[in-house]
């Protein structure tokens, strides 16, 4: 396979996973509520996600309003899903796109142990968040190294 089309596959990786993510944080009370309701209480998620489901329900008919928090989370994850079209075009006068979300993937490390300690969010469900940042550098540090080579080939 080349180079090219080795890099712009890792792209559209990760460009999908991130319009996926932003997609999918704008119905959280839904997507809680069907997730709630299919999982049997013997599944060791059940009490986290009902509990969420629960408080974002309350807080959603209380405080309406807290919820565009998340809708600019989710449309920064649309933002940052465009920025990846530059290295999807030239990938190698772009690869700064590639290494900054390979340092966006190393940050959820932290703020995972720091803020989901601080803000009460279970060990387990943390690794879980951790996960995500490991999926995402796996494709883009393979995009970056495959970069290199192109633009070693190029020089030539």
């Amino acid at each position: 396979m080349p180079q090219l089309t080795k890099i712009r596959l890792c792209i559209w990786i990760i460009i999908i996973g991130l319009v996926l993510s932003g997609l999918t944080a704008f119905p959280l009370e839904t997507e809680l509520k069907v997730i709630s309701e299919h999982l049997s209480i013997t599944n060791p998620f059940y009490h986290w996600i009902n509990t969420i489901y629960i408080a974002l329900k309350t807080t959603n008919e209380k405080f309406p309003y807290l919820s565009y928090g998340t809708d600019w989370l989710a449309f920064a994850h649309l933002v940052i899903a465009v920025a990846f079209l530059g290295p999807l075009k030239d990938p190698v006068k772009n690869i700064w796109v590639i290494e900054f979300g390979m340092i966006a993937c190393v940050l959820i490390f932290p703020l995972a142990f720091i803020a989901g300690a601080i803000r009460g969010i279970p060990f387990y469900w943390r690794l879980i968040d951790c996960s995500f940042g490991i999926i995402g550098f796996i494709p883009l540090y393979y995009c970056r190294i495959n970069i290199n080579k192109l633009s070693q080939i190029q020089v030539q």
